[in-house]
């Protein structure tokens, strides 16, 4: 059809030019009408139709059409509008750089009107009017147009003013960004950040996310210090200030989101809290806005190394940032995904505390509370990671999730711990810590639910069977830590439990190697018999008063009696601590019967294994309060059988027999004559240095023991100069594992956590070169001991 037209046209008219003249107002009205027809292809045909107009008669039309153009914006509707768009973008495009200059002035109002008019549609085809009128006369057209806009953009008074001109400068944006955000940017940013200037910046981060983070640098500290130092009491202008950079930061491009994070994550160690509290509500502003993107996670690391860093923070306000922050980022981030990141966590956390123990000073190693997790609900945007990587991760992350809950169970107060919270951690430990998993997972969950129970208290006595099922069930375990930590556990538990008859009943029969507990083969009758006494007599120590049947007690220090004879030494010494964990139960009269009939009816054809049995029982009876209810004949009948066996053949119950006489010793009605009369028995052991190691650490016991249970006044006089000296001497030379078994004797000798004062005594009487070498111990070695448990060893 085109091609006929033209043919027609050549055949009726001859000369171009001169006809288009003659025609040319009624040509324009008919383009006109059509561009506004609506209709896409009359509005292109239109289009163009102008534009071969303007190129074929150039000058001589534009004054004609331009004018027309911009009546035609003003007075038509929205679909006239976008057509003189198209019809203005056309003749453009048709027209010289010089032709335009001329027509710059009506060009430049008519494009910058339409750039800001309310309706999308029309604004998107000013753009393109625009591009091309940049393509043509340069940086002429941004010097025309945009100041005007900025002007209109800080109009206070007039509210469609200013929003129109926000419309043509989003418009601009959307096609010459890189050109125009140097200009527009400083401007926008200056401090104090105004309203207007939050919503300007607001709408041109949805049109310019491509180009928008080269300015991260410039952008975000501007709005971060108008957050954190000058907002004022203006609500809206913070609101819209927040909103700001939630546009900004959910617009910006994939490619920009690192060194936003850089950005944002730089400013968290300012050592200003008003910015570090800002900052963090910028990194949970990132996680939110961008969580459908999902284009942070290479960041995360450095996301959680920012937040976690300020849960140590002075200011509260920062700590509660940084949680609710943490809680975003737990929220929005699967916990698969942070799963990955726990051994990274842990040691973060770790390396802070020992750092803030350091630097705050006298926590040493006691109890220390970190404030982010000391908040209501402080520790809950980790639970999420713990229990994903306990329940489903690898035996790696098991490990390390298990471990790591106990670590910040043991930074959380009691108080935040309370309630639904508590039993959150339980469950997933318990539901998973009979599977097959590693040693070393076992470890760590058995650990962390002991620290579950000191925390926890009354809120987990509905766990109680379910506690001590898991516990009984890992004291068959091959591993001998894992078997520890259940021992461990169920002492821990026993606060709690109120039925412990049945529990003494299945320890008893599995400790006689008859109940279920090692019945898989898994772990080896003997050791299995060990493990099952030693939480037999943990039971009995903590919990045991609470049986309620008559026969629970009594048939526990019956297999005690029994496998005190065992021909292993360690049953025999489990066996032993049985026996004095019941026989503090039962009462002077039940002890003084087992005594006689199982301890004190010796016989020459006893063997090395019964005397070492009886030697272990002898020490933990008096090691019980009981002892100190014995008829003095009894009491003295047992220390003469402790001496004999010190002075015993056999290795092994020499050594038994020494530790016996201590406790024997320190129990005794006059301590110090006791103490004399063995002293001479004592000081050859502690003189010859080619004495087996574990005979010196027996020594070392045996005074421990001496120096914990006697009623003395002093100490140091109660073991004397010689014993000191000698204790001094070992403490300064042999091999390591002796040094610190006299360095313990030294400490109780010295009563070094009541202060200097038992230093101060020796050394009035040492001679000088001993009180020097004591005082050199005492500075370097003796003030750093906390305590010294010899009775638990």
């Amino acid at each position: 059809r085109s091609v006929r037209a033209v043919q027609v046209w050549k055949t009726v008219v001859s000369v171009t030019a001169r006809t288009l003249r003659q025609i040319l107002q009624v040509l324009v009205g008919r383009v006109v009408t059509d561009l506004a027809s609506g209709d896409p292809e009359k509005t292109e045909v239109a289009g163009k139709c102008l534009g071969d107009i303007v190129g074929k008669l150039g000058d001589s039309v534009l004054p004609e059409i331009i004018p027309v153009l911009r009546n035609s914006l003003y007075d038509g509707d929205s679909n006239t509008k976008r057509g003189v768009c198209v019809g203005l973008s056309e003749v453009i495009g048709s027209s010289t750089k010089d032709q335009i200059l001329r027509f710059i002035d009506i060009i430049v109002k008519v494009v910058q009107d339409a750039l800001c008019d309310d309706e999308p549609g029309v604004r998107e085809m000013a753009a393109s009017s625009f591009q091309n009128l940049y393509n043509l006369v340069g940086n002429r057209a941004m010097d025309e147009v945009v100041p005007a806009l900025m002007v209109a953009l800080e109009s206070t008074d007039d509210d469609i003013r200013r929003d129109r001109a926000l419309n043509g400068l989003t418009g601009i944006l959307s096609i010459r960004s890189k050109e125009l955000l140097p200009y527009i940017i400083p401007r926008l940013i200056q401090q104090p950040i105004t309203e207007n200037h939050a919503r300007a910046l607001s709408s041109i981060a949805t049109v310019t996310s491509t180009t928008l983070y080269f300015h991260f640098r410039t952008i975000v500290p501007s709005l971060l210090e108008f957050l954190a130092f000058g907002s004022g009491d203006d609500k809206e202008c913070v609101a819209a200030v927040r909103d700001c950079v939630r546009s900004v930061f959910g617009n910006a491009d994939e490619a920009g989101v690192n060194m936003l994070i850089s950005e944002v994550s730089s400013n968290c160690t300012s050592d200003k809290p008003e910015a570090r509290r800002e900052s963090c509500w910028m990194l949970e502003t990132v996680i939110e806005a961008r969580k459908d993107a999902k284009d942070f996670y290479e960041q995360i690391p450095v996301i959680i190394r920012e937040l976690i860093q300020r849960f140590n923070d002075d200011n509260m306000d920062v700590v509660k940032a940084a949680n609710k922050a943490f809680a975003a980022l737990s929220k929005y981030v699967p916990a698969e995904e942070l799963a990955q990141h726990i051994e990274y966590m842990r040691n973060l956390i770790n390396s802070m505390v020992s750092d803030a123990r350091r630097r705050k000073g006298g926590v040493g190693d006691g109890e220390f509370f970190l404030p982010g997790f000391n908040i209501p609900k402080g520790l809950e945007p980790l639970l999420p990671i713990y229990q994903r990587g306990i329940l489903y991760g690898t035996p790696t992350i098991r490990e390390a999730s298990a471990a790591g809950l106990g670590e910040v169970i043991n930074l959380t107060s009691s108080k935040y711990l309370a309630g639904p919270l508590i039993i959150k951690m339980t469950g997933p430990l318990l539901r998973i810590v009979g599977d097959r998993n590693p040693a070393n997972v076992k470890i760590s969950i058995l650990s962390t639910l002991g620290l579950i129970l000191v925390k926890g208290g009354p809120a987990l006595r509905a766990f109680v069977p379910q506690f001590q099922t898991t516990f009984v069930k890992a004291l068959s375990d091959p591993s001998r830590q894992v078997r520890l930590e259940a021992i461990t556990a169920l002492g821990l538990l026993m606060p709690l439990s109120t039925r412990v008859d049945p529990l003494i009943k299945e320890l008893v029969t599995g400790s006689l190697g008859k109940g279920s507990t090692g019945a898989d083969g898994t772990g080896g009758v003997v050791v299995v018999q060990t493990a099952t006494l030693e939480a037999l007599a943990v039971v009995l120590e903590k919990g045991g008063n609470k049986a309620k049947l008559p026969e629970s007690v009594p048939s526990a220090l019956q297999a005690s009696a029994t496998l005190i004879l065992h021909s292993d030494d360690s049953v025999r010494e489990a066996a032993a601590k049985v026996m004095g964990a019941s026989c503090n139960i039962l009462g002077p009269e039940k002890t003084t019967e087992i005594v006689q009939e199982e301890i004190l009816s010796t016989s020459a054809d006893d063997s090395s294994d019964i005397r070492h049995g009886k030697a272990c029982a002898i020490r933990r009876i008096f090691s019980a309060e009981v002892s100190k209810k014995l008829d003095e004949s009894v009491s003295s009948d047992l220390r003469n059988l402790a001496i004999q066996y010190m002075k015993d053949e056999k290795i092994a119950v020499q050594e038994a027999g020494i530790v016996a006489v201590g406790a024997a010793v320190g129990r005794s009605q006059d301590p110090t004559a006791a103490l004399r009369s063995v002293e001479p028995d004592i000081l050859p052991l502690m003189g010859d240095l080619k004495q087996r190691l574990e005979t010196h650490q027996s020594v070392a016991r045996c005074l421990c023991l001496a120096l914990e249970f006697a009623d003395v006044e002093s100490r140091v006089a109660f073991l004397g100069m010689t014993l000191l000296n000698a204790s001094l001497k070992l403490a300064m030379s042999g091999s390591q594992r002796v040094q610190f078994a006299f360095n313990d004797v030294l400490w109780l000798a010295l009563s070094v956590s009541d202060g200097q004062g038992g230093l101060d005594e020796y050394s009035a009487t040492a001679m000088f070169e001993d009180s020097r070498q004591m005082k050199s111990l005492f500075s370097k070695v003796l003030v750093k001991i906390k305590s010294v448990t010899i009775l638990d060893q």
